[in-house]
């Protein structure tokens, strides 16, 4: 399988395993059928309803329209919302074990999944699917045109350590945490601290360290008389303090 290299605004480098193309079109057709099915109930629904009680039988053509609009308003945003609830997911991408993420390192915001979602109209409703089957298998990384226009990409989660689990710290059962607002950061952003905490504290790179404590107390709005290496290794068992007590 391909990889991608997604460089941090820490510059760490972090690799993914690309998705497949054939993992992308099982996930697609997997929440076809299930779009399909929930299309196919409410049009027999409605219809029933027309022939048993007469619902809608004086309506005009648009007023029937628009009930139908209204009634596939799922079908219409399926991708969109799930992706935003499930953080880069549909149901198909959750049996494939696929997740969309963003190039920088950065957890893909709704603007990001609105703009693959308005692509699909491109890449996969014209000519069938063709146009983002060429430009998955013919693009570096592994994107389809709204993946290129939002800055993501779709990466296999399979035989992979989660994120949830990189940032894993152990921690006494009497430990006691001193941050209690690093619950401000995401398990995306502890990721990236941890690994750029590790990699500078190897290489002793002091700059980069000191670039991050500076980050790191913006977003906690706290302020520290530590030094910096212990301070960061406070915050990463302060947060799994709290996320794992959550």
């Amino acid at each position: 399988m391909s990889e991608i290299q997604i460089n941090t605004t820490q510059n760490v480098n972090i690799n993914f395993t690309l998705a497949s193309v054939g993992e992308r079109v099982v996930a697609h057709i997997i929440d076809l059928v299930i779009k399909g099915a929930y299309a196919s109930t409410v049009i027999w629904i409605i219809v029933s309803m027309q022939s048993s009680s007469g619902f809608m039988r004086d309506w005009d053509d648009w007023s029937i329209i628009s009930v139908f609009v209204l009634a596939l308003f799922p079908f219409i945003f399926y991708t969109l919302v799930l992706e935003s609830i499930f953080e880069g997911q549909t149901i198909g991408k959750k049996a494939m074990k696929i997740r969309v993420v963003k190039i920088d390192g950065y957890q893909a915001s709704f603007v990001d999944y609105l703009i693959r979602w308005f692509f699909r109209i491109i890449d996969l409703n014209m000519l069938s699917g063709f146009i983002a089957l060429i430009s998955v298998i013919v693009s570096e990384k592994a994107q389809r045109l709204g993946d290129m226009t939002a800055g993501t990409a779709v990466i296999s989660l399979k035989n992979k350590v989660l994120i949830s689990h990189t940032i894993l710290e152990e921690i006494g059962d009497n430990y006691k945490p001193l941050y209690p607002s690093v619950i401000r950061l995401s398990d995306n952003d502890m990721r990236i601290i941890k690994e750029t905490y590790l990699i500078a504290k190897r290489a002793k790179d002091f700059d980069t360290l000191t670039k991050l404590r500076t980050k790191v107390e913006q977003v906690i709005e706290a302020k520290s008389q530590q030094e910096t290496i212990p301070f960061l290794g406070v915050i990463i068992k302060d947060y799994n303090f709290y996320t794992q007590n959550m």
